[in-house]
């Protein structure tokens, strides 16, 4: 049987925070906090983006000011 995996954000007391990292071991879970999440997208992001200043501050006036 396939699993659906629900996302979800709790808040935690440091002090239990062990506790938690080794049930969501045990129960096969990932922990992910907001900064590697933050880490992971920016890792896989294009490193060599072959825009000019120009282009780019042409495409955040169309997408901010609608010009």
């Amino acid at each position: 049987m396939d699993a659906v995996i629900q996302n979800v954000n709790v808040g935690i007391p440091k002090s239990e925070m062990q506790f938690f990292r080794r049930l969501a071991k045990k129960m096969g879970w990932e922990i992910y906090s907001p900064e590697s999440l933050l880490k992971a997208y920016i890792d896989s992001r294009p490193k060599n983006v072959e825009l000019s200043e120009d282009e780019i501050l042409e495409e955040v006036n169309k997408v901010r000011y609608n010009r």
